[in-house]
């Protein structure tokens, strides 16, 4: 009987994660490009940018390659079009052959090198949570694959706590309170330091 092994779940959990953040991000129009997030401090289009640079930085690395400058956010001229074609692009990357076997480059997080299977996790939770953040700041939320869902609280209740949160730039904010009978997406936002309530000024 072929078995599958915990990295290809890993994998495919992956994938549906980084789907899910295209099913957010698809029908986003250009007029809600200057929306507010949840992120604090950026719009819509700065939202998007950020998550296609890490996509492209994430493939690079999941290529082999080490390259810094390929993590530097650059202005797109169509934000959800470049966004799409950067989760084509990071799907392809960790699927190729040799992918989950290698020590990738990730210059923005310390200690900058990881075994694959650990920044697929890191690239997971990203997916999983910036989906979150782009169908609020449009009114939305999305619905969490039950398959994906344990795999997601794990690796957000995983993602170091302290101080390092509270410095600028920090990938995300302090932890919330989570309480114990809260449905799992509420949880892992709450471990990412995302109030579920959130909504855009106005709505």
């Amino acid at each position: 009987m072929h078995t599958i092994s915990e990295d290809q779940l890993l994998l495919a959990r992956h994938r549906r994660a980084v789907r899910l953040s295209v099913d957010a991000v698809s029908p986003v129009a250009d007029a809600s490009l200057t929306c507010e997030t949840p992120c604090a401090g950026w719009d819509l289009r700065d939202l998007l940018e950020h998550m296609g640079t890490q996509n492209r930085g994430f493939a690079a690395a999941a290529r082999g390659e080490d390259d810094p400058g390929v993590w530097e956010v650059r202005r797109a001229a169509d934000p959800v079009g470049d966004y799409l074609r950067s989760a084509d692009e990071v799907l392809a990357a960790f699927a190729a052959p040799g992918a989950l076997t290698r020590t990738l480059a990730l210059p923005e997080i310390p200690p900058g090198r990881f075994p694959a299977t650990v920044a697929l996790g890191f690239h997971l939770i990203d997916s999983v949570v910036h989906a979150w953040d782009v169908a609020r700041s449009v009114g939305g939320t999305i619905d969490l694959d039950p398959d994906l869902a344990p795999t997601a609280l794990r690796v957000a209740l995983a993602v170091p706590t302290g101080k390092s949160r509270q410095r600028p730039g920090a990938a995300f904010a302090p932890a919330l309170e989570i309480a114990d009978d809260e449905a799992t997406l509420d949880r892992i936002l709450r471990a990412l330091g995302r109030s579920p309530h959130w909504r855009p000024s106005g709505r």
